[in-house]
């Protein structure tokens, strides 16, 4: 009768990854249990497996172990939400000092009996992996070396860079995985090189470098026995680049499944990762991992409010002081006068008067006393902060660290006493119970249980650390890297690389200044926008856009003679009016002349002085319309345009009558 028994559908789960990146709160606890949004990360990783079908899990852990196990239990007696379906075993190695140790340590226990999940402490995800499950037995049935199916999922390209980024290259007819390159952060690759027997040996391939690798994967039996047998394999990526290297010698392949973009992944491996995964849980992106849905304790803690807000029934606050994406626990105080924007408040959390907190993480029982401000960091439990205090740039403090009024940080670590084995430059104390501690990434690394540790040595040598997102977007935004010299060094810092928009807007001015100089005929000028259009593969609203602007750009019009702009573009114009007149030709082309005119005010001061004879010049010679005229005015803002408004009022007045006029 044993054959037809069920087979038991096992997890492995993988407690102390990423511990350097989490310092100085990783040398006091596990990270296992580093609260997220004021739920520990194993207790994501178990709500996740349970969600999945899962009904054992061995949770693996070499440091903390006793902590881990206290949690468990307490988990268990408290009739946790992942308990009821699930047996956990807590199992772990004094020995283990990675990812490779762990995964040897179970084969040798033989614990393992099937196809299993493997999943890490610090991944937090809404996915229901049965499907990948079953995906991945039916890969095992026609391809017996199938060692596992590891699970990404697609990113947006403006998302900020936490290291967990990846370029993959996959055969589409089977999704099995060709190539794999971990990504840097602050990095951002103008070309990517792959080997060129991927494209040699496979009929179809697939590239995608925009992954997020959450650190979930299917495995097979036959993964376990790999890492006995390749004693070289420390991290999971050394497992995945030595089956592609020896694909043939070990007899054995990795498959790919993605997760459909309705379901939610990450993994939170540094304090970066952690604020946005803070942030998306907050925001409801990985519902029902949200804080009002009972996540851990089968009881409602928090009453969900508008903009996001959280807040316990017994936390004493004004609801004025919490602005939006806040969650503030049970027992915690706020005084009067204070704000709080995109935090979270752990329990019995005492914040005094007139205090300003934005991206800021509190654990349980800090105490913040009057006037303090603090942006972008991390408040370890029972930590005093005096009166006065400003804490920016991505500080974290240890628990229990007291720091004396006035005192000002940015970018530091705090531990609460001084340890030998700290890592400290040198000993700089802020008081008896407040000594900073090295944010070297690399002094560590060697040591580190960490999967993607070779890709902080290679650029960055410290912690990633919080910060505002919109400036981190910005500046991804607006640099280039170069990925070609990746040595041991680090990356090479190169130029500032335009994107095609500047690029189209430069050749489309030095055609227009050589047409207007040289006198030359419209239909060429009009030939060689057209093919830089096609080059650059731009839009026909951004050529309306960007034509217009260039017009306003020239020399002429930008430094005019006796400063008479009006002359200046009234003589462009009549060498430049058919070049316009190509592609202002409906009423949409028309407001988006009349929209670059808004960018032209910005950057030239006679134009903006001018502003409504400019625009009454285009509307004489017929560019625009008087509708779209006032289309465009109906759509300037009030507040932002109010100069522009202002300076267009009496045109639009005048337009208005002569349309009533004409009605009559």
């Amino acid at each position: 009768m044993s054959q037809f028994q069920k087979e038991i559908v096992q997890a492995v789960l993988i407690a102390d990854n990423n511990a350097w990146n989490f310092k100085p709160l990783s040398d006091e606890g596990p990270t296992a249990l580093l609260p997220l949004v004021n739920v520990s990360m194993l207790d994501y990783a178990l709500i996740a497996l349970n969600r999945s079908g899962v009904e054992e899990v061995f949770v693996y852990a070499s440091t903390f172990l006793q902590d881990i196990r206290e949690h468990i239990k307490q988990g268990i007696a408290t009739s946790a939400s992942w308990s009821f379906a699930m047996t956990v075993h807590v199992i772990g190695g004094e020995g283990c000092r990675c990812f490779g140790d762990a995964m040897r340590d179970l084969d040798a226990k033989a614990l393992i009996r099937g196809n299993f999940i493997l999943l890490g402490a610090d991944t937090v995800t809404n996915a229901d992996l049965r499907p990948v499950l079953e995906q991945h037995k039916r890969n095992a049935k026609f391809d017996k070396g199938n060692a596992a199916t590891l699970v990404f999922k697609e990113c947006a390209s403006n998302t900020p860079r936490t290291g967990n980024e990846l370029l993959i290259a996959v055969n589409k007819q089977n999704d099995r995985l060709l190539y794999h390159q971990r990504l840097r952060m602050n990095h951002k690759e103008t070309r990517y090189q792959l080997p060129l027997d991927v494209f040699l040996s496979n009929a179809c391939v697939t590239m995608h470098h925009n992954l997020l690798d959450p650190q979930i994967a299917i495995g097979s039996p036959s993964m376990l026995s790999l890492f006995s047998d390749n004693f070289d394999f420390q991290t999971r990526d050394d497992f995945v680049r030595g089956l592609l290297i020896n694909e043939e010698l070990l007899d054995s392949r990795i498959y790919v499944a993605m997760l459909p973009p309705a379901q939610y992944a990450c993994k939170v491996n540094n304090w970066l990762a952690y604020q946005l995964a803070s942030r998306d849980i907050i925001n409801r992106w990985a519902y029902p991992l949200a804080p009002d849905m009972c996540l851990y304790k089968l009881q409602q803690q928090y009453a969900f409010h508008k903009d996001n807000i959280y807040k316990s029934h017994d936390a004493l606050v004004s609801k004025v002081a919490l602005q939006e994406n806040v969650v503030i626990q049970a027992g915690s105080q706020v005084d009067t006068g204070t704000l709080i924007n995109s935090s979270v408040i752990g329990a019995n959390c005492h914040i005094g008067k007139n205090c300003q907190l934005t991206s800021v993480f509190l654990m349980d029982n800090v105490t913040i006393k009057d006037n303090c401000v603090l942006q972008h960091c991390v408040i370890g439990a029972g930590a005093i902060i005096n009166n006065h205090c400003a804490i920016t740039d991505g500080c974290v403090l240890g628990s229990k660290c007291i720091l004396p009024a006035k005192t000002k940080l940015a970018n530091k670590l705090l531990s609460s006493n001084l340890r030998s084995d700290n890592n400290a430059i040198e000993v700089v104390s802020y008081g008896p119970q407040a000594y900073v501690i090295s944010d070297s990434a690399s002094a560590e690394a060697d040591d580190s249980d960490s999967e993607d540790e070779l890709m902080f040595k290679s650029n960055k040598p410290t912690i990633p650390k919080m910060c505002p997102l919109q400036m981190l977007l910005n500046e991804d935004s607006d640099s280039t890297y170069s990925s070609d010299d990746e040595d041991e060094d680090g990356s090479r810092l190169v130029t500032p690389l335009p994107d095609d928009t500047n690029i189209f807007l430069s050749e489309v001015i030095d055609s227009l200044t050589r047409g207007f100089r040289e006198m030359s005929n419209p239909d060429f000028l009009i030939l060689e926008i057209n093919s830089s259009r096609y080059a650059y593969n731009m839009s026909l609203k951004e050529v309306n856009f960007y034509v217009v602007k260039a017009v306003f750009s020239l020399d002429s019009v930008l430094e005019p003679a006796n400063n008479n702009v009006l002359a200046a573009i009234s003589g462009v114009f009549k060498q430049l009016g058919p070049v316009v007149s190509n592609y202002i030709k409906s009423e949409d082309a028309m407001l988006d002349c009349l929209k670059a005119l808004e960018d032209i005010c910005e950057e030239n001061e006679l134009v903006r002085d001018k502003i409504s004879q400019v625009v009454h010049y285009l509307y004489d010679k017929d560019f625009v319309s008087e509708d779209a005229v006032l289309a465009w005015y109906e759509q300037l803002d009030v507040t932002e345009h109010a100069t522009l408004r202002q300076s267009l009022a009496k045109l639009v007045e005048w337009l208005n009558q002569s349309s009533e006029e004409e009605d009559d």
